[in-house]
């Protein structure tokens, strides 16, 4: 039998997008000859990865987790939804949330870290073999960890598929001496409304300048044709941004559960409440998807290509003569 080296094994793995362990397999069997080795790949049906990899995942699910002062989030995208439901594909993104809960949230760290239980694969080599074995392009796109020295880290997924999956996940870290229900109900409550309201920021100074000029510029051109005085026009100005910082950062924004109260200061009533402070010190709300461009397709010409057959042409309508 010939012996397969690891050279032997990356040669494979970079021809045919197969996992680790499924390449070196596949030598084994073929002894050792990497063109037979690609056929057997081909065969059963891993060597199709590669492929795959160009292909718009902007689907999938976004995981969450909490343990103790700690929590982490994933976001794992796959091409579509029905992916989501996949019992492998929500295990696998389950997984990778508990890991980023221990391993930090460097992808690139995370995605060389051993998968568990997969004999010395990592979680990039079990993210290749599902894409060949599920049949869609699949990425780990991003991870967050929120901790607090004490208090509680609170989740929250909105639209959950099951426990901890879903399309929006949320984690607040509520930094306070108080007892736990005490800020658990509040810390629910407040990633309840971070998935509703989406703030940009924890308070107005966190809100990226650049943004906040972009607003100064659009109010201004909306003052510019009110025909104002210059000193009334400043103020419109002014008071555009200002409305704008309080809208977008969550402790001024108005509270969703309540309608009427200041994010901050629901929380002062709460540690007047419970007599010790409570400081809202970080949070994290990942939506699946955003800020990925989805390409367009044309569906009908997909199933054409896909069978043979050349699409029909739609003629556009003309316009009606008299």
């Amino acid at each position: 039998m010939a012996d397969i080296t690891a050279s032997m094994v990356k040669d494979l793995r970079d021809r045919t997008g197969a996992g680790m362990m499924d390449c070196k397999k596949a030598l084994a069997e073929t002894g050792g000859d990497m063109e037979t080795a690609v056929d057997w790949l081909r065969t059963k049906g891993l060597a199709s990865a590669a492929k795959k990899a160009g292909r718009t995942a902007a689907e999938g699910l976004v995981g969450v987790t909490v343990g103790g002062t700690k929590g982490a989030v994933v976001e794992v995208n796959s091409e579509t939804d029905f992916v989501a439901k996949n019992d492998q594909f929500q295990s696998f993104v389950r997984t990778v949330t508990g890991m980023a809960h221990t391993h930090g949230d460097d992808v690139a760290l995370l995605a060389e870290a051993l998968y568990p239980e997969r004999d010395g694969m990592t979680v990039k080599d079990v993210l290749t073999h599902n894409i060949a074995t599920i049949g869609e392009n699949q990425s780990l796109r991003r991870a967050k960890i929120v901790e607090v020295s004490e208090g509680v880290v609170v989740s929250y997924v909105h639209n959950a598929v099951v426990s901890g999956l879903g399309k929006i996940g949320v984690l607040v870290g509520l930094q306070s001496a108080a007892p736990a229900d005490v800020l658990e109900p509040l810390g629910r409550q407040i990633a309840m409304h971070i998935a509703a309201a989406n703030p940009l920021a924890l308070d107005e100074n966190g809100l990226d300048p650049a943004v906040v000029e972009r607003e100064r510029a659009i109010a201004r051109e909306k003052a510019a044709g009110s025909g104002k005085p210059v000193e009334i026009v400043e103020k419109m100005i002014e008071g555009g941004v200002k409305k704008y910082r309080q809208e977008n950062a969550l402790l001024t924004q108005v509270f969703v559960i309540d309608g009427k109260s200041k994010v901050g200061d629901v929380v002062a009533a709460a540690a007047k409440a419970a007599g010790t402070p409570i400081t809202v010190t970080e949070f994290v709300r990942f939506q699946l998807g955003e800020g990925i461009e989805k390409a367009a397709t044309d569906f009908a010409a997909e199933v054409a290509a896909a069978s043979g057959v050349k699409a029909p042409v739609t003629e556009p309508e003309k316009e009606p003569t008299a």
